[in-house]
């Protein structure tokens, strides 16, 4: 593995620095301290800043050796933002706010890019710009798309972004990147069948919503497998059912709740449609109303074919072409699909390992993504740092050809 020595050498600052932010998670919005935090650290390192997009983030500016001059510019993105959970994890550095938690790395992804940002102020080995995205609200908030809106790549313009995220069960040591669709769209629908309460001794007068309901969510099961090309991936999961108050009555009404999640907009315009046919035609054959709801959130995040490529190809001068893997798309969702959306790039998996990494007093869970017993690997932060690092400069290099 070819790291960079500096950034090697600094690894223990920034894991303490990580482990600070761990402890004082902040939920979307809300990420105050750790806007501070990272304004400060960028200030230190001689590194002018932006503050206030999408609320709460923070956009470092770091100009190459030319002084920006080129006009060449690209964007490397981390996430600020905790989950509203409670930790289960009892080390040290534990959160100390009940009902928050960084169950998702993003106090990792913020380190990792504070270190090479560290490192491309020192030595500004690149004529271009780098821009430092900073991000907040990305668990369910769109901070992504508020940043866009509040001009992000007007006030910054950049030729191309790049995100990364770590990957629990990926072996340690390993990357990965692809082309195309990684990460899925995330869409949540709400289910209200009406029906006619009543004794729940007496059904015959009574339209009972609990079994029309059960239809339905049966009946959904039967669109992914037998609606939608076998080649093309989509989940239809109900997750939430709520009606009634007592054993022996039957409810006027229950709600069915749920996400859909695929990585191509036909088939979430297919899904849409055959499941308003379904829940429309059970309820009016058992005599009960409906109403749907169907919110489209954040869309599927797309690689460009030559940043991935790109990408994967910096990992294999880092960690060995053996392990920089082919990236398998996961049907999770990430708002940084917003900026694929107007900007070439390419979101990328940093390996977390199977959590024998956690020091003693973690949790008994697994150390999955949103998990309660979820740490990040701090052995990580010299790896991604230096990923930054590599990429930026091979990007420049590249680009520097393509327009000589």
């Amino acid at each position: 593995m070819k790291l960079i020595d500096s950034i090697v050498h600094q690894s223990a600052e920034m894991a303490a620095l990580r482990r600070d932010i761990h402890a004082h998670p902040e939920l979307a919005y809300e990420e105050f301290r750790t806007a501070d935090l990272v304004a400060q650290k960028l200030t230190e390192w001689g590194i002018g800043l932006h503050r206030g997009l999408g609320g709460t983030g923070v956009v470092g500016i770091v100009p190459g050796r030319d002084g920006g001059a080129s006009g060449r510019a690209i964007g490397l993105r981390a996430d600020m933002d905790a989950l509203p959970m409670q930790e289960f994890n009892t080390f040290d550095h534990a959160s100390q706010h009940p009902g928050k938690m960084h169950a998702c790395g993003h106090d990792g992804h913020t380190t990792m890019l504070l270190a090479a940002a560290r490192h491309l102020a020192q030595h500004r080995d690149f004529d271009g710009t780098v821009y430092l995205i900073f991000q907040p609200a990305e668990e369910g908030g769109g901070g992504a798309r508020r940043m866009i809106e509040d001009g992000l790549f007007e006030r910054f313009p950049m030729d191309a972004v790049f995100g990364m995220h770590n990957w629990p069960g990926m072996a340690a040591g390993t990357m990965a990147a692809g082309a195309g669709p990684v990460m899925a769209s995330t869409n949540e629908f709400r289910i209200t069948v009406q029906g006619k309460g009543g004794h729940a001794a007496m059904p015959h007068m009574v339209i009972d919503p609990v079994p029309v309901a059960c239809q339905i969510v049966l009946a959904l099961q039967t669109i992914v497998s037998r609606n939608v090309k076998p080649i093309d991936s989509a989940v239809v999961s109900v997750t939430m059912m709520h009606g009634g108050e007592a054993s022996n009555v039957v409810p006027d009404a229950l709600e069915l709740r749920g996400t859909v999640r695929c990585f191509r907009v036909e088939v979430l315009d297919l899904v849409q449609q055959r499941m308003e046919q379904i829940v429309h035609g059970i309820c009016q054959a058992a005599g009960a109303t409906v109403q749907f709801h169907f919110q489209r959130n954040y869309p599927a995040t797309v690689n460009t074919t030559a940043e991935a490529a790109l990408a994967r190809a910096v990992m294999a001068d880092i960690v060995g072409a053996e392990h920089a893997l082919l990236q398998e798309p996961s049907l999770a969702a990430e708002d940084f699909a917003y900026m694929l959306q107007a900007k070439p790039g390419a979101y990328v998996f940093i390996a977390n390992g199977d959590g024998e990494h956690r020091e003693a007093g973690h949790g008994l869970g697994p150390c999955n993504l949103h998990n309660p017993s979820y740490d990040f690997n701090d052995n990580l932060i010299p790896l991604g740092a230096t990923y930054w690092v590599r990429l930026v400069q091979r990007w420049f290099a590249q680009a520097g050809t393509e327009t000589a």
